[in-house]
C-alpha cells in the first residue's frame, strides 16, 4: 500500500524487486504497479561503516535522496533526507526489514503536518517465489 498524500486514500501496488545484499553493502532496485495505469521504478544503495548505515534512495520523482540509520536484528532503521519536500518537510523514516527466510517489507512512516503524529505512508510487502515458482 501508497498513501500519495497524508490524508488520502491508500492505493493498492504491486511491486517486484532485484536486490543484492553482503556483509557490509545491500542494493535494490524496484518497480510498482498501480492500478494497471502507471509504474514508478525506485532503487537503493546502503553501506556500512560500523554501526552506522548510509546511502542513498532514488524514488519515483528520479531525484536522489541520502539514508543514514542503523541496524537492530534483520532490520534496518534509516532516516530519509528527501531531495525534495514531502508532506511539508524533507524528514521520514524507512524501514528495510526481513521477514522471515523468503519476505521483506519497506515501509516509510512520515509525520503528518496537522496533527504532528507519525503515519505510516508506504508499506510495501516482498515475498521470494518458491524454487517451483521461478
Amino acid at each position: 500500500m501508497v498513501l500519495t498524500k497524508i490524508g488520502g486514500t491508500n492505493l493498492k501496488v504491486s511491486c517486484t524487486l532485484r536486490s543484492d545484499a553482503g556483509a557490509t553493502a545491500v542494493s535494490m532496485n524496484g518497480k510498482c504497479r498501480g492500478l494497471a495505469v502507471f509504474t514508478r521504478t525506485f532503487s537503493a544503495t546502503v553501506k556500512a561503516a560500523g554501526a552506522r548505515y548510509t546511502g542513498n534512495y532514488v524514488g519515483p520523482s528520479g531525484l536522489p535522496s541520502k539514508l543514514a540509520g542503523t541496524r537492530k536484528g534483520a532490520a534496518l532503521n534509516l532516516r530519509v533526507t528527501w531531495a525534495r519536500l514531502v508532506n511539508g518537510d524533507r524528514d521520514a523514516i524507512l524501514l528495510i526489514e526481513k521477514v522471515g527466510e523468503n519476505r521483506l517489507r519497506l515501509q516509510t512512516v512520515d509525520q503528518d503536518p496537522a496533527s504532528g503524529q507519525p503515519v505510516v505512508t508506504s508499506r510495501i510487502d516482498l515475498q521470494r517465489p518458491s524454487m517451483a515458482e521461478r
